[in-house]
């Protein structure tokens, strides 16, 4: 049997929601998907923010990415991210925001 390692919650509802918001109103069509914390479960990509990404319960949401495949997309989320301050990491492509990480890791916010 494989033990699990235990995760800290870093986001509640309320961060979930503020970047569900903020990014429904940015004026680009940016895509998501999330993985699960309970089941692993990794969502297909979504560009629907106002109903699909509040389907499900925020608190299990392990991490969230955001694809930004242009800079100026990528500029505009960053700066949606960083007002809201929210644990994450920034990639080419994909900017990743943590809600839950391994106790004692550490994580940068945006």
């Amino acid at each position: 049997m494989m033990e699990s390692k235990q995760k800290q919650q870093l986001m509640n509802n309320t961060k979930w929601e503020e970047i569900r918001i903020a990014i429904y109103s940015c004026p680009y069509n940016v895509q998501w998907r999330t993985k699960d914390l309970e089941s692993g479960y990794i969502s297909t990509w979504d560009g629907e923010w106002y109903y699909h990404f509040k389907e499900r319960e925020y608190i299990t949401i392990e991490w969230l990415e955001i694809k930004v495949d242009a800079g100026e997309i990528r500029d505009e989320v960053i700066i949606i991210l960083r007002n809201i301050h929210v644990p994450g990491v920034v990639s080419d492509k994909v900017i990743r925001v943590y809600g839950y990480v391994e106790v004692g890791s550490f994580m940068d916010y945006l």
